[in-house]
């Protein structure tokens, strides 16, 4: 051990006993206290009887005080150490230190009243009831003074100004718990001038001294008449969608806005100013977060070879994370980007030291990679993350997106297949819906490749499925002509269709938020723009309990709540970073980007939805469509792709019968 170390524990130690020593000394003084106290309740009382003149006292009186009253202490401070009060942190005692404060000294009251009555004759009624009395009041009296003395502290000198107006939401268990913090706490100066709570029962009433002053329609008429700077919501058992409505009326006020996070804080009793945390965009969309049983994960995953293509993007870097916690064989990160890749690998070495890991770099694109990598691991679940998502750039680059994502897809599908792959999930998303830009066209395709590859091995026909090359002959998966790599193929292949996910590369968020450092201005495409949000541990949840679900051939969709208006986004991050929309930072709307729809849509109206073990988590029933006319069009779009020729659009148009390209 260094000297540093050593001297760092030396400290540490002296620190405990100086502790331990200080605890000993409060409990040796309250020990004396209560020691004095015995004595001089009863003999005030006694004095007292005789008009407070000492030569008064009988001395029959004076002989029956002073043979009881030590023993009477004595015994007082043992029932006292039973019951705890020589060990309790005072300036945080409650109703159950009350109860035990005043069981005690009762008890000892009634020892010194049943001694004295024993041993000696009578004494004065108003020996026993004065100073049985005045005996509880000292001791229960000195027990509570801090807390009390906290209560009605006078402001502090730091304290000069006038004290921040506070308006709290919630008048229960945890808004009252918030309410006392406030008055004692030495971390800030907020004094709570109003109450809301929806409950009209609590209308006009007081809480802790406070007026609760009508529900969530009169938050806004309450700031205008009390001003508060700031606005606390206690309601730990608020659902996402109730938060969410009273903290848009909250956002639309230039108060500070800090929340409990949840009911974990008040089951703990950690109610205080210091667990408020600032409110998020998480807490203004709403939702409820999907929590999967992931038992069901654990069992698919634990003891397998998982790949993740795309592992080092927003996706695939969660899905790493995740997949790395339910004990893997293997976990095989594949990406273009090294960097990326590389951080995700850093990252899992650290937390898991005993997971097998492998970082591969290369593209989808190389069907020779793919099938390297396929031959040379074996991977028997597969998340197929890699993909462009960027709308906007995909416009003016069409043959890249179907390269990357709609043949990468068939390539890797098709190497998963012939390798002995049991599951193949596409991670897919509500821009394959009615797509108007070729990056959700090119999605939708992805998804009628999983449709096709899932009917063939279905019917007995995987022998069938074409065989895209860009290097012919390499990577030919039937090498011998025997057939023999197509018998009892079982790969299992779905989809997972979600909208879009907060904080992932490229989405508004993290550009807004860039937008808000700078100053300004914020930038939305039309005022009207709406679109589905969820958290990337949400997204990747639901890709792996697709995994668990999976017969082969879903479209898995999540019922992510109700649409946002970007909008209505953009204005209420602007709001948390302390500023006023239109006056503090300006918004401009650019107009709808190429491609670009005003919502996004789940799923197609044909396609209905199934209900899954999660009321959350559905399935679309597939739009039918010509399989072998699908399959064989794949070859000559893959062609006009990789030439990147002009027609690449009307192809897709004529592939994908939903497609329609926003005009130009």
């Amino acid at each position: 051990m260094s000297q540093k170390e050593q001297n760092k524990n030396q400290n540490m130690k002296k620190r405990k006993r100086l502790h331990i020593r200080h605890w000993h000394i409060f409990s040796i003084l309250l020990f004396i206290y209560d020691v004095i106290a015995i004595h001089a309740a009863y003999f005030l009382a006694l004095w007292s009887r005789f008009d407070f003149i000492y030569s008064n006292i009988p001395g029959t009186f004076l002989t029956a005080y002073f043979h009881t009253i030590t023993l009477s202490a004595v015994v007082a401070v043992v029932i006292f150490w039973a019951l705890s009060l020589y060990r309790n942190i005072w300036r945080f005692a409650s109703v159950p230190e009350l109860e035990r404060s005043l069981l005690a000294s009762f008890l000892a009251a009634a020892f010194h009243c049943v001694l004295v009555s024993t041993l000696y004759d009578r004494m004065p009624y108003t020996y026993y009831i004065w100073g049985s009395l005045l005996f509880i009041i000292l001791v229960v009296g000195i027990r509570f003074s801090y807390r009390i003395a906290l209560y009605i502290r006078p402001p502090r000198a730091e304290d000069a100004g006038a004290p921040t107006p506070v308006m709290l939401i919630g008048a229960g268990s945890a808004g009252m718990m918030l309410l006392r913090d406030l008055r004692r706490s030495k971390e800030t100066n907020d004094k709570v001038v109003c109450v809301i709570d929806d409950n009209p029962n609590k209308w006009g009433r007081l809480i802790e001294g406070v007026r609760i002053v009508g529900g969530r329609e009169t938050i806004l008429e309450n700031v205008d008449k009390y001003h508060p700077k700031k606005i606390y919501m206690a309601i730990p058992s608020a659902t996402a969608a109730q938060k969410r409505d009273i903290l848009n009326i909250c956002s639309t006020t230039d108060c500070e806005l800090k929340v409990l996070p949840g009911m974990y804080q008040f089951i703990l009793g950690e109610i205080s100013v210091s667990k408020m945390k600032n409110v998020s965009v998480e807490d203004l969309l709403g939702r409820e977060p999907i929590e999967p049983d992931m038992r069901e994960v654990f069992s698919f995953i634990n003891g397998k070879t998982v790949l993740v293509t795309g592992g080092g993007g927003s996706i695939g870097s969660e899905l790493c994370r995740q997949i790395a916690g339910h004990s893997p064989k293997c976990l095989i990160i594949f990406d273009i980007y090294e960097n990326n890749a590389y951080a995700i690998q850093l990252e899992l070495q650290e937390k898991y030291p005993d997971l097998k890991l492998v970082t591969l770099i290369g593209s989808v694109r190389d069907s020779r990679r793919i099938f390297q990598v396929f031959k040379d691991y074996r991977p028997e679940i597969v998340y197929h993350a890699a993909a462009h998502k960027h709308v906007p750039l995909m416009e003016d680059s069409p043959c890249e997106a179907i390269k990357n994502n709609a043949i990468g897809t068939y390539k890797t599908a098709y190497a998963a297949m012939v390798h002995g792959c049991q599951r193949f999930v596409l991670i897919s998303t509500d821009k394959a819906v009615n797509p108007t830009n070729i990056m959700g066209a090119s999605k939708r395709l992805c998804e009628m490749i999983i449709q096709a590859f899932d009917a063939k091995i279905k019917a007995g026909k995987a022998d069938t499925i074409p065989q895209l090359f860009t290097h012919e002959g390499y990577e030919n998966a039937d090498k011998d002509g025997t057939g023999r790599v197509f018998r009892n193929i079982k790969t299992e292949f779905v989809a997972v269709r979600f909208g879009n996910v907060l904080g992932s590369n490229g989405s508004v968020i993290p550009i807004f938020k860039k937008q808000i450092e700078k100053g300004g201005p914020v930038t939305v495409t039309h005022p009207d723009i709406i679109r589905y949000f969820m958290t990337i541990p949400e997204a990747v949840s639901l890709v792996m309990l697709a995994g668990t679900y999976a017969h082969g051939g879903e479209i898995f969709v999540l019922d992510m709540g109700s649409p946002v208006k970007i909008d209505t986004l953009a204005r209420n991050l602007i709001r948390l970073s302390g500023y006023k929309p239109d006056v503090d930072i300006k918004i401009e709307y650019t107009g709808l980007r190429p491609g670009e729809k005003l919502y996004e849509e789940k799923l197609m109206a044909e396609e209905g939805l199934e209900k899954t073990d999660n009321d959350l988590i559905h399935i679309g029933k597939p739009l039918k469509f010509d399989i072998e006319v699908f399959l064989t069009q794949l070859d000559g779009l893959m062609a006009s792709a990789y030439s990147n020729k002009e027609d690449i659009i009307p192809r897709v148009e004529g592939i994908v019968s939903t497609y329609h390209p926003a005009k130009q």
